[in-house]
């Protein structure tokens, strides 16, 4: 069951049950196309919903919001799959990993790069992908201690049940695995490829093949 509830006096939060309702029903206010409708937010089993207060008041928004959730939310939009390299010959935890899990790191980068990972948020720096969900031979590694004050763009990490990219220059806590040569943001020319419901599949390299692909985009 869908729950509405304000989310502060231009928004509505919506929380459905799981993360493939979210996209569902992402899908469905996107396709609505209202007037007022400004802008759809999923993160996991969340959908933000942002409107044009001038255009029309909370309640109406609600009352055709849940209209649409029992009408014309049917499946989830199949996001794109993105096919992304990664040198895990530049990782900085491996160690940290491997004691954490009791794996053989080949055994942490075969799981690594076995099966796609769904884009289920975006947000901490522009473009930072949150996707999920690691097997859980692999889940449950913690943050660091205390995080780095500089990761490097490119840098794949994981955490709990997660996994990651840093897009841009950041202090960060997760554990990095490796790099990806790709530029997967540039701010300043807006390029954002990656979207909550796409998918993303890890593709191992060698350092040759990362220094041949340095700087690419995605």
């Amino acid at each position: 069951m869908m729950q509405l509830q304000p989310l502060g006096d231009q928004a509505i939060l919506a929380t459905l049950p799981d993360e493939a309702g979210a996209f569902a029903f992402s899908h469905a206010l996107r396709s609505a196309n209202w007037r007022w409708l400004q802008d759809v937010v999923p993160a996991y089993s969340t959908v933000g919903i942002f409107f044009n207060a001038e255009l029309v008041r909370f309640h109406t928004a609600r009352a055709e919001i849940e209209k649409l959730e029992v009408t014309t939310v049917a499946s989830s939009a199949t996001g794109i799959l993105h096919r992304i390299p990664v040198c895990y010959e530049h990782q900085l935890d491996m160690p940290r990993v491997t004691d954490a899990t009791g794996l053989f790191a080949d055994d942490v980068i075969r799981m690594h790069t076995a099966r796609p990972f769904t884009v289920y948020a975006i947000g901490f720096v522009p473009g930072f992908p949150y996707m999920g969900y690691l097997p859980a031979e692999l889940a449950g590694v913690p943050r660091l201690d205390t995080p780095r004050l500089k990761v490097e763009p490119g840098s794949v990490g994981i955490t709990g049940k997660q996994t990651g990219i840093y897009p841009l220059p950041r202090p960060g806590g997760w554990n990095i695995l490796g790099r990806t040569p790709l530029t997967i943001v540039d701010v300043e020319d807006e390029y954002f490829p990656l979207n909550v419901g796409d998918r993303v599949k890890f593709e191992r390299i060698d350092d040759t093949e990362f220094q041949n692909l340095l700087g690419e985009r995605l």
